[in-house]
């Protein structure tokens, strides 16, 4: 589940990628232009896999802090219905 920071992120990079998505479908079904409309198509993909994929230097110290916490605070194995 993504918390508030990575949904704020994607909103951001969709923000430029949509227009460029847009764009290029335009260019590719509307006016015959190929190459442009599929450079713009792949350049709003590129965007989207890269945000998602590519881990920059503020991402570092969030990471860090997920696994600090994974490890102090694990969750228990299972539950048992024996208790009173």
């Amino acid at each position: 589940m993504a918390g508030i920071i990575e949904t704020i992120k994607f909103a951001g990079t969709l923000v430029l990628a949509l227009p460029a998505a847009l764009a290029g479908l335009d260019l590719l079904l509307l006016r015959g232009q190929t190459a442009f409309g599929v450079a713009l198509i792949g350049l709003a993909v590129g965007l989207v896999v890269v945000q998602h994929w590519l881990t920059t230097p503020t991402d570092v110290p969030e990471l860090l802090a997920e696994r600090v916490v994974g490890t102090v605070a694990k969750e228990p194995d299972s539950e048992t219905d024996d208790e009173p």
